[in-house]
This record gives structure tokens, sequence and C-alpha cells, in this order.
């Protein structure tokens, strides 16, 4: 099995965070995607419609990480993502959270996006599982996102 570069996608968060509060799982918080892109070699568009991360913020200092999102290729095919993962909430991240950003190795931050669609042309996506590292940017975040062989 290997790893193999698929696509960079960059969101961008309403920095107006809902606090829903410490529940019996840990500290829930909502942050609305608002918008963002992909850019690979098979995969390009843009991030539109109704997104968010439901993040729960653990005890542990990880934030379990439960986003769901919609693509629109360049050619006009709608994609569903949906992710889950961990961000480790450290320095860095604490830092880059003021519109700063981290490096790739400055936290833990794993996600394993799955994708699906109805458009022929991407069939593909409904059949390959892939996995990503992720970083703040200032407004957001970015993944490298891979898919296994």
């Amino acid at each position: 099995m290997e790893l193999v570069h698929e696509c960079t996608f960059r969101a961008h968060l309403d920095p107006e965070v809902i606090a829903v509060g410490n529940g019996p799982y840990g500290g829930r918080s909502v942050a609305t995607v608002t918008d963002g892109r992909v850019e690979g070699h098979r995969l390009r568009g843009d991030i539109k419609g109704a997104g968010a991360d439901w993040l729960l913020i653990g005890a542990d200092g990880f934030v379990r990480v439960d986003v769901r999102a919609q693509l629109v290729t360049d050619d006009g095919a709608g994609i569903y993502i949906t992710y889950l993962g961990l961000l480790e909430m450290n320095a860095a991240v604490l830092g880059a959270m003021g519109g700063g950003e981290t490096s790739f190795d400055d936290q833990y931050f794993r996600t394993t996006p799955r994708m699906e669609t109805g458009d022929p042309r991407y069939d593909w996506v409904n059949t390959t599982m892939f996995a990503a590292r992720g970083r703040m940017i200032p407004g957001g975040v970015e993944y490298e996102v891979y898919r296994l062989t």
C-alpha cells in the first residue's frame, strides 16, 4: 500500500464559533465552513453550500473533528465530503487561532476524508480510501489529502 498525494484542500471557517458547551462527551462547538478550494491533478473545485465542523473538545487535549461539506468541481460535479479526525490542541495551534498558521509538523492533525458522488466522471471517489494531514492557516485549515493505493 502507498500514499499518493491526491489534492490540497483549504477550508475557511466563520470566526464566530457556536459554543454548545460541556456535555457528557466533552466540550462541543460548531464552526461553520464558509468556503474553500480543492486543488489536485484529478480533483479541482470550490467548497460551497452548507458545511460545518462539529468539534468535540476532550479533556485529553485533543479535538475530535467531525466535518461535512460539499465540493463543486470546476466541471460542475457535486461531491459530498465528510471526515473525522484528531487535532492536538497544543501551544502552536492555540497561537495560530488568532489568525496565524502552523506547519504540518507543529501538531498531530489527521483526518480520514470520505467522498461520494453520483457523477460518473468522479465515480472513483466512491471507492477510494483517503487520509489527510492538516495545519492551521489564517481563517481556516489546510489539508494534504492522500489516496491509499
